[in-house]
């Protein structure tokens, strides 16, 4: 059974059940036999359904975000911003699908060729709690217009969003085996990706699950995108605007409780504009409302369990143990709830193997630097490379951040959020691969050559 807990009450949700063998057994015989099926299937049928998922998504927001929200605590206002996201990514692909797939010419020495993009089977996705919709969706629209079926395998304390999640797809008239939600825990996962029916494996998560599931499907030669942790620099320099850049540090850091990839944790500030934008920045955190998730008023819900804010804690305390000290935040609320308020640590070693990790909390390390190459250095100086938020009008500045920033993502003069349209994914430690736009569909696909006579 998958137990749960309301993390902003501490009360039980009604368990699930958990799949046997003999479930999963029937789950990927059907994905099997739907994928021979559906990898002809008309481009006017992927985009109808994917249109009709994009519409269910929007006309049951409400109910989708309550589930979420009470099962891994984030606001309900984000919850619902999340489900409209997702209905964004449906209708984005039904509408650009089909020029995704379009095969194209290339010149050759004799003769001609073309290139074919053809789906590839059943592919498994093992998702995260975090943002329990959009890192699924992101994964099936397009495999859905690829041609492909789904698997998911998604994060215990979340079953009930799984289960939505399968069954918006047969609401909007996905034939069966189409996406099918895998109820099992983690140690099931092993045996699904070694099954020959399987062709390919996604995974967001932490590098540890990355690296069991990398191993695994590499025994089997099978494909695998990998979209693992992050502890993302936001570097502000003296030409930036420091009121807005302040502003969207504070959005950045408690986004989600903290609970986000890409969301900024270092804020890496040139030492001209440090004090100006540390005040700004600290009166931002220091008016955070952490409270009822349900509550319209309230900017952040509990942590996603109380495991994960006892990780926080206990990460908290290592740095300060390190010589690092926290100017205010990263309390227990009291009540019932896994509830942490915002917070903001100064003078973190930047040797301590702790300032080296993802914070997934919302807690904020701060650090002075004295010139664009120190931030650069600094940004660098971790071993993940996901994401970067830079402040600057400097165009030369600019374009040095966008070079030697090692990260997969770079924005400027803005938070980084995902985008249906634009490529997601990471260096280093943070995985390999790309999710959204039409990088993300033809990971899972055969890029075919063909020849043909001149």
């Amino acid at each position: 059974m998958f137990e749960r807990t309301n993390p902003a009450s501490g009360e039980k949700l009604e368990p699930i059940p958990e799949m046997d063998d003999a479930a999963v057994e029937a789950a990927l015989a059907r994905a099997d036999a739907t994928f021979r099926q559906w990898r002809t299937s008309a481009l006017d049928e992927r985009t109808a359904l994917l249109a009709r998922l994009g519409d269910l998504f929007e006309a049951e927001k409400e109910r989708l975000a309550e589930i979420a929200t009470r099962e891994m605590g984030k606001t309900l206002k984000s919850s619902i911003a999340e489900v409209e996201k997702c209905a964004a990514a449906f209708r984005h692909y039904a509408k650009h699908g089909p020029e995704f797939l379009e095969q194209s010419d290339v010149v050759v020495s004799k003769g001609a060729a073309r290139i074919r993009w053809l789906p590839l089977g059943p592919v498994l996705a093992v998702m995260p709690w975090n943002f329990p919709y959009w890192q699924v969706v992101r994964f099936m629209a397009p495999a859905i217009m690829a041609g492909n079926v789904g698997l998911l395998k998604h994060a215990s304390i979340t079953q009930g969003v799984a289960a939505a999640l399968a069954e918006m797809v047969k609401k909007a008239g996905g034939p069966d085996g189409l996406f099918q939600n895998l109820a099992i825990k983690s140690g099931a996962v092993d045996k699904v990706i070694s099954d020959d029916r399987v062709v390919a494996v996604t995974l967001t998560g932490s590098e540890g699950a990355g690296s069991k599931v990398a191993e695994t499907a590499g025994r089997k030669l099978k494909k695998v995108v990998l979209e693992l942790g992050g502890s993302d620099p936001f570097i502000v320099m003296p030409s930036a605007d420091i009121d807005e850049a302040a502003k969207q540090a504070v959005t950045a850091r408690i986004q989600n409780t903290g609970q986000s990839c890409i969301c900024g944790k270092r804020m890496i500030v040139h030492s001209d504009v440090y004090d100006e934008f540390a005040a700004k920045f600290f009166d931002g955190m220091k008016a955070v409302k952490a409270g009822d998730p349900m509550d319209d008023g309230t900017d952040m819900g509990p942590l996603s369990s109380f495991e994960q804010r006892d990780t926080v804690l206990e990460q908290l305390d290592r740095m300060q143990k390190a010589g690092a000290t926290l100017e205010f935040g990263g309390e227990k609320l009291d009540s019932p709830g896994a509830y942490l308020t915002a917070g903001v640590l100064t003078g973190v070693p930047r040797d301590a193997d702790v300032a080296k990790e993802e914070v997934f909390g919302p807690i904020a390390m701060l650090f002075r630097v004295d010139d664009i190459d120190e931030a650069i250095t600094l940004a660098n100086d971790i071993p993940y490379g996901l994401g970067s938020s830079v402040w600057t009008s400097d165009a030369q500045e600019q374009e040095r951040f966008e070079r030697d920033i090692a990260a997969g993502m770079t924005a400027v003069n803005q938070m980084l959020s995902s985008t249906p349209e634009a490529p997601f994914g990471g260096v280093k430690l943070s995985g390999h691969g790309r999710e959204l736009g039409p990088w993300g569909m033809h990971e899972f696909m055969n890029m075919k050559t063909v020849l043909m006579p001149g």
